[in-house]
This record gives structure tokens, sequence and C-alpha cells, in this order.
């Protein structure tokens, strides 16, 4: 039989991974807020993507590193007190600024269970525990404008279908006036954007927390998002 590879792998078989990809899919397309349903979704179809990241951050001297020692960002890993009292602008000071305007905590990141490699696992994780830096780095809150602004982004960076299937069929909830708004300036922005930066999860971000966020912008090539309300 299968073997479990990692602590929480639940080994399934390809058939099973398309049910799976599927219940998921339809769960999170109804309600973008399941979180459990699109870490589902993101890990029964990122077979492609995946391997794909790992190779990009594996020719990365720092994103080796990140493989290497496979940190965390957790409420146990994360001082707090030494973020707030970073300089504002700070990644670290703006990062925490995120987290308390927008009542989130990085500890709700659910854990892999469906990726058959113990490496990918990791790499699934990380892009889950830095999608909230994302949302720093872009400048985007976490209502349903700011995460299709965001799944577009990431979706351009890393091809995984779950980002390509939010930015799709996320605008469907939004109002004629936003949906304009996402079309005419934050989607192409976020595209360019997405081209036009180096790969995200090659930042050892925990590394970066006194960087200005501008300098990190600059530094990966992320574009100064445009002076809309979102």
């Amino acid at each position: 039989g299968w073997q479990q590879l990692y602590p929480g792998h639940i080994p399934t078989s390809p058939l099973q991974k398309a049910l799976l990809a599927a219940g998921s899919a339809v769960m999170a397309l109804y309600d973008p807020y399941r979180h459990d349903m699109v870490a589902v979704l993101g890990e029964t179809t990122g077979c492609l993507a995946l391997p794909n990241l790992r190779d990009k951050m594996k020719n990365h001297p720092e994103g080796y590193r990140i493989l290497q020692e496979r940190p965390r960002i957790r409420l146990s890993t994360l001082d707090m007190a030494r973020l707030q009292g970073l300089p504002e602008g700070s990644l670290g000071r703006e990062y925490v600024r995120f987290l308390e305007d927008n009542k989130v905590s990085p500890d709700t990141r659910m854990p892999p269970k469906f990726v058959d490699d113990e490496e990918l696992a990791y790499v699934i994780q990380r892009y889950r525990e830095v999608h909230d830096l994302m949302h720093t780095l872009l400048g985007m809150p976490t209502n349903m404008l700011g995460e299709v602004v965001v799944k577009w982004f990431e979706a351009i960076q890393t091809g995984l279908p779950m980002c390509v299937l939010g930015a799709a069929f996320g605008p469907a909830r939004l109002s004629s006036r936003k949906l304009q708004v996402l079309a005419t300036e934050l989607v192409p922005w976020a595209i360019r954007s997405g081209l036009n930066s180096s790969c995200f999860l090659n930042v050892y971000y925990e590394q970066r927390w006194e960087q200005p966020v501008e300098s990190l912008r600059a530094e990966l090539g992320i574009l100064p998002p445009p002076a809309v309300r979102v």
C-alpha cells in the first residue's frame, strides 16, 4: 500500500485526487471563503505547477536556502512585539498592520494533506504562509476585490490552477462598479506585475522585516499599485 510521507499526509490515487479536485472546485466557487476547500483544490491540481515552483526555488540562492532551512510563518515563530516596533513602511510593521486591520492570523493556513511528495508539500505550505505577505506587498485588503487581485498576481507567478480559477471566477460576486475598476485598472496592473516580478517564493521574508515595502517591491519588480480605493 501507500505510505505516509509526512505528518498529516493522506495518500490518494489519481482518481481520488480527481474527485477531490472536482468537489473542492465546486465548493470553492460556491463559497470562496471556504479556505479548506481552496486548500484541497490547490493540492489536488498542483501536480505540474508545484515541481516547477520547487525548481525555481532550487535555482535561486535565497529560494534554495528556504528549501534547506524550511522556515515557517506562524504566531509561534513571529516576534510580534518586535515587528510592531519596526519603522512605518517596513515589511514587518506593514505585515502586522495588515494582520490587525483585516483580523487575520498566519495560523489559519491549512497544513498540506494530499501532496505526494514531502518537499512539494513544503512548497505549497510556504506559498500559503506568504500569501498574507503578498497582500502586504501588493497593498490589497482581504475583501473579495483584494483577493481577486492577489489571485491574478499569484496565477501569473505560480501557474497553480487554484489561483487561475480564483482569478477567473472570483469577479462573479463583485458589483459592476468594482468590476469596472478591476478590469480597467487592477487586473492589468496585477498581470504586468506578475510577469515583471521575480518569483515571490524566493524571498526569505523572515530576514527582510526591516526592509521598506517599497524597496522590496522594487527589488522584486512589482509595479507601484494604482491609486484606487479597493
